[in-house]
């Protein structure tokens, strides 16, 4: 993929009520960096209750679980950066989706068929399933064409990678639920 996709700030949103859902790396960073403090912090006592007390101080104990936690979480946000260029914007106007260096697309609510929101593995992801491929409108002309299609059971579906998205993926289901024809 050549370029870069279109920021949400450059598309006009197809109606007031819009809600953007966009990559936050820096958040990505802060929830991994502070869950693997906790995970340092609880099990450090059974380790070295198991090796024998070393006689580390506290602050010693910190240090590490300061370090292993920034450089992990640093990792792990930097790894996902494929997620870093996707965003989903929701309004009574359709479903707005961009992803992974995509041009973005516009759908009517009554052309998306199904959106799924699943886990696979570490990944949370959308798959947008239209009625029909060809009710699916470019947004703004671009180069790097629509976002991911996969197959599916339901048919051919638009993928997003989700893992770095705020406000989070429930916000992101509770807004889809709202508009989404029953």
């Amino acid at each position: 993929m050549g370029g870069m996709s279109i920021a949400p700030e450059e598309v006009r949103a197809p109606a007031r009520d819009a809600v953007l859902f966009r990559a936050s790396p820096g958040r990505t960073f802060v929830m991994m960096f502070a869950v693997l403090m906790v995970a340092y912090l609880a099990v450090s006592p059974v380790v070295g209750w198991i090796a024998g007390d070393t006689g580390d101080p506290w602050w010693a104990i910190v240090a590490q679980a300061m370090l292993v936690g920034a450089v992990v979480a640093g990792a792990y946000t930097v790894s996902a950066r494929a997620a870093l260029r996707t965003w989903v914007r929701i309004s009574s106007g359709g479903l707005e989706l961009a992803s992974q260096e995509s041009d973005p697309i516009l759908l009517d609510w009554a052309d998306v068929s199904a959106a799924v929101i699943r886990r696979e593995g570490l990944r949370t992801v959308l798959e947008v399933i239209p009625a029909d491929l060809d009710s699916v409108h470019p947004v703004q002309a671009g180069a790097a064409g629509g976002p991911v299609l996969t197959d599916t059971p339901r048919g051919p579906a638009f993928l997003a990678d989700l893992t770095q998205i705020w406000p989070g993926p429930r916000a992101l289901r509770r807004a889809l639920d709202r508009h989404l024809p029953r």
